[in-house]
């Protein structure tokens, strides 16, 4: 028995959420830091495991939170605003945030957007905690 159209989208948002927890590693930095890594895409429908990840990251209030964007290959609107919520959200609890090792698409639009003047930029997130 082949699964029906019906079926197929019905698992479809399941199997983006699963693909999205396992896109998102939270690890500590140094010197108080601590680094988020996201891989795959920030959209609307894999969004909220970085969402998630990035929210309890700032409230543990750590002395910085850098976001390894390398392995991110697609970024639209939810996602760019996501960083942006979380910049203003580490801001009011005195987290330094850092985007490290920008990947081209992310890249793109934040450059499209003007935003990359409102963030920390990296090549790496070695650097981003040397910084």
């Amino acid at each position: 028995m082949t699964p029906s159209d019906d079926d197929r989208r019905q698992t479809a948002p399941a199997a983006a959420r699963a693909r999205a927890e396992r896109a998102v590693e939270v690890r500590p930095g140094t010197g108080g830091a601590a680094v988020c890594v996201l891989a795959g895409d920030l959209d609307i429908e894999t969004l909220g495991p970085a969402a998630e990840a990035l929210a309890a990251l700032v409230a543990r209030r750590p002395r910085a939170v850098v976001i390894d964007l390398s392995g991110v290959g697609f970024c639209d609107s939810s996602g760019l605003n996501l960083l942006l919520k979380t910049r203003l959200a580490a801001g009011e609890e005195g987290v330094a945030l850092h985007l490290a090792a920008v990947s081209a698409t992310v890249m793109r639009v934040l450059e499209l957007t003007g935003a990359q003047a409102v963030f920390s930029l990296h090549a790496s997130v070695e650097d981003a905690l040397a910084g």
